[in-house]
């Protein structure tokens, strides 16, 4: 038995002071007492740990890369995409290990402790599977193993270039797979995951309308076997107009009437939504995975976040194309993204809990519930995935309650964050990983030759 002392802690009754947490061997919580004399590993502010609910960890390594205009007058996502397209193409799977290891690492360092992997580079440059069609996803778990972060492992099922079922281009040629291939695919990664400790899970995730067939999308919560079901939806205005074109709907609107969506469900980004749509997919119980930073990133647009959470939906956040991975400042970039469209201040307040509160304890239920994970709260029969921020930090010290969360998201970052475990397994520990130097000098040399690819 481990256990851990916070001078206050966030629980499910709310703030409390001086608190015991004792984790066991198999790295849930077994108890959680308050008022306790200090004793064992003592912290600071302990929190529950979100989930990190989207991620695709190869595209760290564009990072910074493509902030210069192209040729096209309205440069935007899609001219993004071929550039993306043309980095990919070069990764080799010792590489991709190296970038998700790095990844990894700050997700812990900024707080998360879960991973949530939508991973559809799965074939050799040119479209060919490895002589282990699950090669490039267990150099995902790989990954994991190395950084002890927990992970929920989405294969992605990618069958066309459109939604009128064109092929799929040079760029998307490595993530194809027929049902067949992909019903495969989801079997071998199952069998991989394995290796890692027991709270690592597996879903599925057909990639968007524009690309598998309606079918797939239908089947998708039977193949996951109980995992969550992620898939992209509405992101963009050319992805509606493409939808619409092809089945006189607009997606939201033909996912419900078409699909099971429920609480096994996580949809990503959904930053085209109309309001009649936002309630209507609200009230499925059904997650949104929003990932502010990309999405401002990418000129996505805004999703409609006063609207979503008055309606009784659930948010998760994740870092997707990994330009940065900041924890508080996903939480802080959503805010603010809500505030310039409504011309309003602290637009996701409630009269009872303070901005800072209220989403993250939103992204702590949503996250969990979004990678199928029993964690989310600091309460006994939970997975120990637990954060705690430096209660001797400037901003922080002297305050107590909701105003910790807020400090956090709004005054500071993620150099609050002192500790983090994940499953118990305590990974980072005073701001920094524990393998951090080797992680790092591995990303280094797996870089080298890809400067200047982009």
């Amino acid at each position: 038995m481990t256990t851990l002392w916070a001078s206050q802690a966030l629980l499910p009754s709310g703030w409390k002071h001086d608190v015991a947490v004792d984790i066991d061997a198999t790295g849930h919580i077994a108890s959680v007492t308050p008022n306790q004399p200090a004793c064992g590993y003592r912290t600071g502010i302990l929190l529950p740990a979100p989930v990190n609910a989207h991620s695709h960890a190869f595209q760290r390594a564009m990072a910074g890369l493509t902030e210069g205009r192209g040729p096209d007058p309205s440069d935007s996502f899609w001219t993004w995409r071929k550039l993306m397209y043309r980095f990919l193409d070069l990764l080799t799977p010792d590489q991709v290990q190296a970038i998700a290891a790095l990844v990894q690492m700050e997700m812990l360092e900024a707080g998360y402790a879960t991973n949530v992997e939508f991973h559809y580079l799965h074939h050799q440059p040119g479209g060919v599977p490895y002589a282990d069609l699950s090669e490039m996803a267990q150099r995902i778990i790989a990954a994991s193993d190395q950084t002890g972060i927990g992970l929920t492992l989405l294969p992605v099922q990618y069958q066309y270039g459109g939604v009128d079922k064109r092929d799929l281009t040079s760029g998307q040629i490595r993530f194809g797979n027929d049902p067949d291939r992909f019903a495969k695919l989801v079997q071998d990664c199952r069998g991989a995951l394995k290796s890692l400790p027991g709270d690592a899970r597996l879903g599925v995730a057909p990639h968007s309308l524009r690309a598998v067939a309606p079918e797939a999308v239908r089947l998708a919560p039977q193949l996951a076997a109980g995992g969550p079901v992620h898939m992209h939806l509405a992101e963009q205005v050319a992805e509606v107009d493409e939808i619409i074109a092809a089945y006189g709907q607009r997606p939201v609107e033909w996912l419900l009437e078409n699909a099971p969506v429920n609480n096994q469900w996580c949809l990503i980004h959904c930053t085209q939504m109309q309001p009649h749509e936002t309630i209507a997919l609200a009230q499925t119980g059904a997650v949104a995975g929003l990932c502010p930073i990309t999405e401002s990133s990418l000129g996505d647009g805004i999703f409609d976040g006063v609207r979503w959470l008055e309606a009784g939906g659930r948010i998760a956040l994740g870092s997707d194309s990994n330009i940065r991975i900041a924890l508080s400042e996903e939480m802080r970039t959503l805010d603010y993204s809500q505030r310039l469209r409504d011309r309003s201040r602290a637009a996701l307040a409630t009269p009872n809990h303070t901005t800072g509160r209220r989403i993250f304890s939103a992204i702590c239920a949503g996250g969990a519930q979004a990678a199928g994970r029993n964690s989310g709260q600091i309460a006994a029969g939970q997975l120990a995935d637990l954060t705690a921020l430096d209660d001797r930090h400037i901003d922080l010290t002297g305050q107590t309650g909701d105003k910790l969360l807020d400090c956090w998201c709004f005054a500071g970052d993620d150099r609050m964050v002192r500790d983090v475990w994940a499953a118990g397994r305590h990974m980072v520990e005073n701001g920094r990983h524990k393998v951090r130097d080797e992680i790092t000098a591995a990303y280094t040399r797996a870089m080298e030759p890809l400067r200047g690819a982009i």
